[in-house]
């Protein structure tokens, strides 16, 4: 028997902030077992919004400035969350935060230093989970299934409603997952342009009515024809999705509204080759009441919303899990889910002096 306490470290694209877990891993003869010991989520200040939505603009140097920064703020929360809660820990697991993605090119990138991490926490890192992927020409996402897989085998789909939407199954016995649409990261900025942090219940979507044409017209962009495997990022959503959003005149209620069906179609279209399931759904999204009951009304499955730890940490659980899986150099990528042409054992490790 195995056991390993690993702190996991997520900050996803909606920047709701960094998502801190504290997990307990035994690996016994049969399975692996998993707990979430502590968790917290650190918002980011509107300084840190700001660098990590306009990074991709600037220049290469503040780019690494940036990166190096970010790995030390990163650093300092996760020490400051072991000495409040005075943890033992083996080793930091960080996914870091993705300012490219662009796998076409063969490019994706996170930022967040794992020298400095480590530097800061004196402890072992492990970071750069996608790289690897990519070039093996891989999308390098989503990396969640083989945790979806090991630890929360006993659901039929693993949705994650967070800044995009993304999906994991079993089909032939092989593991499947994909990207499936902008969530969080379009709902709170259509709901900042009425000066909301994001549309808390679903309430404002609620007040609209759909658009068909807008509705139309993104249920008919390229992406969703595409087959997977298949990976989102910023730049798509700012390229592809938000110009046709923007170019209806109607309220923002009613593009809420509209955004609101899409998705919950989208995830229809993803999960209707079988019937009567059980999807366990995690990430914001799942406190979004109104888009629960949008897809919940499409679909033959059984939603299953878990405890809130669950659903706000099992990113950060899930990356801690990859960590395990990086030390013990076993595969926690999978070739199946990403394209690439091979499976591998992705992530950097850095030392700390403990």
């Amino acid at each position: 028997m195995k056991e390993f306490n690993v702190i996991g470290v997520m900050s996803g694209t909606s920047l709701d902030g960094v998502d801190i877990a504290y997990c307990k891993f035994i690996q016994t003869e049969i399975k692996w077992n998993y707990r979430i010991e502590k968790a917290v989520t650190y918002e980011y200040s509107e300084d840190w919004i700001s660098k990590l939505s306009n990074l991709e603009k600037e220049s290469a140097f503040n780019y690494v400035k940036t990166h190096i920064e970010y790995g030390h703020y990163l650093g300092n929360l996760i020490k400051a969350f072991i000495d409040e809660n005075s943890l033992k820990v083996d080793f930091i697991a960080s996914h870091g935060h993705t300012i490219f993605h662009q796998t076409d090119k063969m490019i994706t990138s996170q930022i967040g230093d794992g020298a400095a991490i480590a530097a800061e926490t004196n402890s072992k890192v492990v970071c750069d989970f996608r790289t690897l992927d990519v070039a093996l020409g891989g999308q390098g996402a989503p990396l969640v299934p083989i945790g979806d897989m090991v630890l929360f085998k006993e659901f039929d789909f693993c949705l994650n409603l967070g800044g995009f939407s993304n999906i994991s199954y079993e089909n032939s016995n092989e593991r499947k997952a994909y990207d499936i649409c902008p969530v969080n990261i379009i709902l709170n900025y259509l709901a900042n342009k009425i000066n909301k942090a994001y549309d808390y219940e679903g309430k404002c979507a609620e007040k609209g009515i759909i658009n068909e044409p807008l509705l139309v017209e993104l249920n008919e962009l390229d992406f969703f024809k595409q087959i997977s495997p298949k990976s989102l990022g910023k730049e798509w959503l700012y390229h592809d999705f938000i110009p046709i959003i923007e170019k209806y005149d109607i309220t923002i209620e009613d593009k809420l509204r509209t955004v609101i069906e899409h998705i919950a179609i989208q995830i229809n279209i993803a999960t209707n080759f079988i019937k009567n399931k059980k999807i366990l759904i995690t990430g914001g999204g799942a406190y979004n009441d109104f888009l629960i009951r949008r897809i919940s009304s499409l679909t033959s499955h059984q939603i299953i919303i878990p405890d809130s730890k669950t659903v706000e940490f099992k990113e950060a659980l899930v990356f801690a899990f990859l960590g395990v899986l990086r030390v013990l150099e076993e595969k926690n990528c999978l070739k199946s889910v990403t394209g690439a042409k091979s499976d591998s054992v992705g992530g950097a490790i850095y030392y700390g002096l403990s």
